[in-house]
């Protein structure tokens, strides 16, 4: 591994549903592990697939103090590069954040799937939260088994999708997606601070585990 640890953000391009709502990445799902990764001095590479302006889901947009507290991700987010054209050799890890965008253009994207197979093979740390976690339904290993067969692993609930409302304007419901995997799916109580670490896939439930997910990244990496 590098001297300096280098991990690679992959946010959402989509930002508009069928119905018309605005989506995009679920803010604090970025900035709060972005935040804890750069405390650590890592290097990080924020990319989307279409790549500059990132759409960031008006539910999640920040308060006046967090404006402050996250104005350098919401800088990054202006300007993200274009997933095709990353170098996946330098990256030690990726961190995939949700927002409802991520279940529109996550599941069926090419590039997305060339990176994550390719994180896959070379055993390195795939992690995600949310519904950022709908980019792992369509992955497989080298030898055609799905990524998160056999894997324990989490995701926003079906509980939860349906706790809002707009499970009707989603493609499908990502924790049913999950298990149809073939995923040993844990969840907790809605809202709850819940992640799942399984070898070098970690996955967290919702928004309120963002921090515990960058830290059990940064746990993983400085072993």
């Amino acid at each position: 591994m590098n001297t300096i640890i280098s991990i690679l953000i992959i946010v959402t391009s989509f930002s508009h549903m069928d119905n018309g709502d605005s989506t995009g990445v679920w803010l604090e799902e970025f900035a709060i592990p972005y935040m804890e990764f750069k405390d650590q001095n890592f290097e990080i590479t924020v990319a989307s697939i279409s790549g500059g302006n990132v759409p960031i889901d008006p539910r999640s947009l920040p308060n006046e103090k967090q404006k402050i507290q996250w104005e350098e991700p919401l800088s990054v987010l202006q300007h993200s590069v274009r997933l095709e054209g990353v170098n996946l050799s330098k990256y030690d890890a990726v961190y995939i954040p949700g927002g409802h965008g991520a279940m529109f253009d996550f599941p069926t994207d090419p590039t997305i799937k060339k990176v994550l197979e390719n994180f896959a093979k070379d055993n390195k740390l795939i992690a995600s939260v949310c519904h950022g976690p709908a980019s792992l339904v369509n992955i497989n290993l080298p030898d055609g088994t799905a990524l998160v067969k056999g894997k324990k692993v989490t995701s926003f609930t079906n509980q939860e999708e349906f706790a809002g409302t707009l499970e009707k304007q989603m493609p499908f419901l990502l924790e049913t997606e999950l298990k149809n995997r073939g995923a040993i799916f844990i969840s907790k109580e809605n809202w709850a601070d819940h992640i799942e670490v399984d070898g070098n896939l970690i996955t967290g439930q919702n928004p309120s585990s963002s921090k515990s997910i960058a830290k059990a990244i940064i746990d993983k990496l400085k072993k």
